[in-house]
């Protein structure tokens, strides 16, 4: 049997194929296996060179032997190295995939409950209950606008009369705060008649200043 067949076990005709699940988890413990095994490599690798230095002047036949074991945990080291590296990319592989299946999946049970939800709507009936509903919102909007606009019960007045009559109550206020800053008003005097008075005659005049002279001479004398 194959390296991979005991790792994942054999999928005969008979036998059940794993799970993505199930074969990243194998993949992983591989992963830690093989580690392990790198970090045993790389003391050995330590130890023969140690050896390999100890003897290279007293034991040139052991230095060599240690020399060429070396090189074979090495070489298993590399071995390892590039099994790691190919597992890892499959089991990212896996991951991946496992990834996209769960979403696939999920997505298509979000599909089919869409279309379950869906399952009792006709587009025609939506467009017939969307218009309902916009005609109703107009109904109440024209309703709320009669409700608020203002109502005089019967009454109604001419406009630019009560402007009017609004200026003069304005006007007179007006008049009334000038009068009171300004004093009481003055009392005008009466205007100068623009005929002249009648005069005397001249000789008329003269004949009373004349009696008047003979009155003091008798009352003198």
């Amino acid at each position: 049997m194959s390296v991979f067949g005991k790792l994942f076990g054999s999928a005969g005709k008979g036998g059940k194929s794993p799970s993505p699940q199930e074969a990243i988890q194998k993949l992983r413990e591989t992963e830690e296996m093989l580690t392990k095994k790198q970090e045993y490599l790389e003391q050995k690798i330590q130890a023969e060179l140690q050896t390999a230095k100890k003897n290279g002047t007293k034991n040139k036949r052991a230095a060599l032997q240690a020399l060429k074991r070396k090189k074979r945990y090495e070489q298993q080291l590399a071995q390892i190295d590039g099994t790691l590296s190919t597992i890892e990319f499959q089991r990212e592989a896996l991951e991946n995939a496992n990834t996209n299946t769960e979403v696939l999946k999920n997505m298509g049970f979000a599909a089919k409950a869409m279309k379950n939800a869906h399952q009792n709507m006709d587009i025609d009936k939506v467009d017939d209950l969307m218009q309902d509903i916009t005609e109703q919102q107009e109904l109440a909007q024209e309703i709320s606008d009669a409700i608020s606009k203002p109502v005089g019960f019967g009454e109604e007045f001419d406009e630019d009369e009560l402007m009017a009559e609004l200026e003069e109550l304005e006007q007179e206020e007006l008049d009334n705060n000038l009068l009171e800053v300004g004093g009481p008003e003055t009392v005008p005097l009466p205007s100068v008649p623009s005929t002249s008075l009648p005069t005397k005659p001249v000789k008329k005049r003269e004949e009373e200043d004349e009696d008047e002279m003979a009155d003091l001479k008798a009352w003198v004398m």
